[in-house]
């Protein structure tokens, strides 16, 4: 950025940096010896809580400008991180005219450390009085900060960096401003890690699959390609990790999981990001049934850990299992107001164009059934609710419904032993009871490859290494997709997937 292109603001700051170099001081640090976190530190004796003056610990604490307000021989601050912020001051009389003249030349969003002891104010704030300090790393940009006003006791903080579409590509920034943000991803995180354990303490063991492929499969979408020059062959952005986490059980891995990143060519919108976390689980021996269970737990256990952290317990619902049943095709049929078996394809168009389903001169049947579903019930489900046994064209991994409960015998027709599970309008996990008959997947998979054929770019291709893994013998078991991010969506109340991932994608400024 050259000299005319910087603002007045930009300028000034550029300047201070100059002058605080020509007074011998560096202003990036290598580092900083802390000794607590400022929420550690506000929860210290004060002097005045049977602590005599200047007799409270020595603190070094560290953290970001995020207040200023100079008087004279006087100066109050506030320092802020990750945990809290303290109010600091600083007095002249202390610091020596030198050092305390050097404050002129600090801003808003610097890094500074400082040392000192505790006392509370008359108002009743604990604060550090600074008896040295140290700038950690200029400021040459300031940052969004909004007013702050105090509100029946309580801190108001009105934002002054709103634009939605600015804070994502800023998230930085965002972070910096918004403790709220903050407190956002971290929840998030201790959600992951709530699964992780829910999953470690059942016998699962985390593993990492390829991402790029040189087949994608274990979903119908459209995937990302790219070439690998030294092999000179394409490659896909994995859609899904099922196919590689399946191979894994054959080879004696009975319960494995994996929580990574999958990409799908597709677009953007309040539930998709074409780069999003995915946890995926599989369980030898077990069905869709025994993975429902499994869901309603783990669903259950990753809202509890999100509920305890302060800033999350009111925002998340208490999930008690079990969770409500319903059958796919009947709970068509009745939005529809009657049988979808029954209608042609070209029926089928209108009724989806109707429902305002775009483009559907080009979908296949399967397509236009599942694009009116998600339209006609999907979008209904409030309450988190299992939606089961979907017809067969959907669902190419998983095996056929086996007869009504307690028959143990025989199929229901075109169907398959599928659930996929629905909150406020919004999947969240899909589950099989694993095809585990390597002649009947290959059936399965050749016919989505002809509709790739025919134009359908979600469908998949053959797999002929996965089917010979199938081939070698693979067990009975269920598995279960999970969207992290929708998840999260959910429990927080988050209305746009952009707003629970940290860098989402965006078009070029």
């Amino acid at each position: 950025m050259s000299e005319e292109d910087l603002n007045f603001v930009l300028r000034a700051r550029r300047d201070k940096l100059a002058r605080l170099r020509e007074r011998g001081m560096e202003p990036y640090a290598y580092g900083f010896a802390r000794t607590h976190t400022l929420a550690e530190a506000v929860e210290l004796p004060v002097e005045g809580e049977g602590v005599a003056e200047g007799e409270s610990e020595l603190l070094a604490l560290a953290g970001r400008i995020v207040s200023w307000r100079a008087h004279g021989k006087t100066t109050f601050a506030h320092l802020s991180d990750q945990s809290g912020r303290i109010q600091l001051y600083f007095r002249r009389d202390a610091l020596g005219e030198e050092r305390y003249s050097e404050l002129e030349l600090f801003d808003i969003g610097d890094f500074l450390g400082v040392a000192g002891r505790l006392f509370r104010t008359r108002s009743g704030e604990v604060t550090l009085r600074v008896e040295s300090f140290e700038l950690l790393a200029k400021s040459l940009r300031p940052l969004p900060f909004g007013k702050e006003e105090v509100v029946d006791g309580k801190l108001v903080r009105h934002s002054g960096f709103a634009d939605a579409e600015q804070r994502y590509r800023q998230r930085y920034a965002d972070l910096a401003v918004n403790p709220e943000v903050r407190e956002l991803f971290v929840a998030r995180s201790r959600m992951v890690t709530a699964i992780r354990t829910f999953l470690d303490a059942r016998g699962y063991v985390e593993v990492e699959t390829p991402v790029l492929q040189p087949l994608y499969g274990g979903a119908s979408a459209r995937p990302f390609t790219t070439h690998h020059h030294a092999l000179d062959m394409p490659l896909f952005l994995r859609i899904a990790d099922e196919l590689y986490l399946k191979r894994l059980v054959v080879g004696g891995i009975e319960r494995v999981y994996e929580i990574g990143h999958n990409f799908r060519n597709e677009g953007l919108d309040r539930t998709h990001n074409p780069e999003f976390t995915m946890l995926e689980f599989y369980e030898a021996y077990s069905d869709y049934q025994g993975m429902m269970t499994r869901v309603e737990e783990l669903v259950a256990a990753a809202a509890a850990a999100v509920r305890v952290l302060p800033a999350m317990a009111e925002r998340v619902p208490v999930l008690t299992p079990p969770f409500r049943r319903i059958e796919w095709i009947p709970s068509l049929d009745r939005a529809l107001g009657t049988s979808s078996a029954a209608l042609s394809d070209a029926e089928l168009r209108n009724a989806a164009a109707r429902h305002g389903v775009e483009d559907t001169a080009k979908m296949s049947r399967p397509k236009l059934l599942d694009e009116l579903f998600q339209a006609l019930v999907e979008a209904h489900l409030d309450e988190p609710t299992f939606v089961m046994d979907y017809p067969i064209e959907l669902s190419p991994l998983a095996k056929p419904r086996r007869g009504s409960a307690g028959e143990g015998e025989g199929e229901g027709e075109g169907l398959t032993e599928r659930f996929e599970l629905f909150a406020r309008g919004t999947e969240l996990a899909n589950a099989f009871s694993e095809l585990n008959d390597p002649l009947d997947q290959r059936a399965r998979l050749e016919a989505q490859a002809a509709l790739r054929e025919g134009g359908d770019l979600e469908a998949s291709g053959v797999d002929e290494d996965y089917l010979r893994a199938m081939e070698y013998g693979m067990p009975p078991m269920g598995g279960v997709g999970i969207g992290i991010d929708r998840l999260f969506m959910y429990l927080t109340g988050t209305p746009n997937i952009r707003d629970v991932i940290l860098f989402p994608t965006m078009r070029p400024e």
